[in-house]
């Protein structure tokens, strides 16, 4: 009992967390008015991994409270993505069909539109579509040698909620491909971090 009321309390910092998780990054875009080091690739990866996470969840009949953080982090995602193309000037027709085609299939995902089993088999992908969605924003840091536009707050709040997800998802469901997403996730949003946070450092010295 007491475990669960810690997983609720971890569940509802975390949800708070997330209200603000992208928003760093944001105001660096903003200020800097530039995408340099931003990844639009794991953007994009990301935007497919929290889409179809939340719609997993949620056909499932998980617990609101430990989930809520996807569609907390799916709006902040697409201001993010609407940042990062109108700096890189990409935001043309084409962009324009993808992202009406990617509304029409996530509401046929969460209506069940689309069967559920489709969801079963994309699942286990969100766990190498988010290593690569963070190994490409690594890489994407290390080759620039430069993290200017990058911001650790944001990269260590991700770090915090999903190390507090392991805790939660494991009281409330122990699903495997659930935790074992948050545990890589855990290890590359660090390493992230620690990269920003070093060649910020380099620059400044």
């Amino acid at each position: 009992m007491l475990l669960q009321q810690f997983a609720d309390f971890l569940s509802l910092i975390t949800i708070g967390m997330c209200f603000i998780l992208k928003i760093p990054q944001i105001l660096n875009l903003l200020t800097a008015k530039s995408a340099n080091q931003i990844s639009i690739v794991s953007l994009l990866l990301e935007l497919t991994s929290y889409t179809v996470m939340t719609s997993y969840n949620f056909t499932n009949g998980y617990s609101v409270l430990s989930y809520l953080e996807y569609p907390i982090i799916l709006f902040q995602e697409y201001i993010l993505i609407f940042l990062v193309l109108k700096y890189l000037n990409k935001i043309n027709i084409f962009s324009i069909l993808v992202s009406i085609l990617y509304i029409a299939i996530s509401i046929s995902l969460a209506i069940q539109l689309i069967p559920k089993f489709v969801l079963t088999i994309l699942a286990p992908l969100c766990t190498p579509i988010s290593v690569s969605s963070k190994i490409i924003q690594l890489l994407a840091i290390i080759r620039a040698k430069n993290a200017d536009t990058v911001s650790p707050i944001t990269w260590f709040i991700s770090a915090f909620t999903n190390l507090t997800r392991v805790f939660t998802i494991w009281m409330d469901s122990a699903d495997i491909l659930l935790l074992g997403n948050f545990v890589i996730s855990v290890i590359l949003s660090s390493s992230i971090m620690f990269f920003a946070i070093y060649y910020k450092r380099i620059k400044q010295d």
